[in-house]
């Protein structure tokens, strides 16, 4: 599936844990290849206004009558697979119209700190705990690679994103790939591990609410270990 990339003048209402409008402007809308929908504002900041995040599913409607009256000429309704949330995107005029194959994302290059931090820890996998095993590095998933794949002692499913400074981004990242892993049967449950050599306090109370155990990691104690006295933890 192609990403839909429009421009389009629009009004967009939110239902399901709370309620929200955004009120008729041009806006950028994207439809991506893994069915999320992100609406877009051409200021603030790189987020979406709104968005629906995967599973979920958009059909385009014919418009009721009072929109119509309204000048509305399509609506784009998402509804979400899991919950109640829907997202109902009112179409007033619509200035571009394309569609894109990206084909497949090779995920974000690392610089050479955080390459080398990822192949350390690898090497080194129990300075996340005594039993713990790998099973690969860059496991591929539908919207990118997983730093490193890994079991604990019990035998469970570990995700482990490395940064070089872990802030908000890297845990909203590392939150993305885990709740798309633990819809796999065969995967979940995975638990997540955040680990960079700076993690700033905002984003280890966000990764502490999701359950995502933070882990802060030395250089260069990490290139001295040589046996199992030499952990970082």
């Amino acid at each position: 599936m192609p990403v839909r990339v429009v421009i389009a003048k629009c009004s967009v209402d939110y239902d399901g844990r709370l309620t929200a409008h955004l009120p008729l402007a041009t806006r950028l809308l994207m439809v991506k290849a893994d069915g999320s929908v992100l609406i877009h504002s051409d200021g603030g900041s790189y987020k979406p206004l709104n968005w629906m995040s995967p599973p979920c599913a958009m059909a385009e409607v014919e418009p009721e009558e009072s929109e119509v009256a309204e000048g509305v000429t399509a609506v784009w309704v998402v509804q979400h697979a899991k919950s109640e949330d829907r997202l109902r995107v009112k179409l007033h005029e619509i200035h571009s119209d394309t569609a894109h194959d990206l084909g497949v994302d090779p995920g974000l290059v690392k610089d050479g700190v955080e390459a080398h931090l990822q192949k350390l820890l690898a090497e080194h996998i129990t300075t996340l705990g005594d039993g713990f095993t790998l099973t690969r590095r860059e496991y591929m998933t539908p919207i990118g690679p997983v730093d490193i794949l890994c079991k604990d002692s019990a035998g469970a499913t570990v995700a482990v994103e490395i940064k070089r400074r872990g802030d908000i981004d890297g845990v909203e990242q590392l939150t993305r790939y885990l709740e798309l892993m633990n819809r796999d049967t065969h995967l979940a449950p995975v638990s997540g591990v955040f680990a960079a050599q700076q993690i700033k306090p905002q984003a280890r109370t966000l990764a502490e609410d999701r359950g995502i155990r933070c882990v802060v990691l030395d250089y260069d104690e990490l290139k001295g270990i040589d046996n199992s006295e030499h952990r970082l933890f």
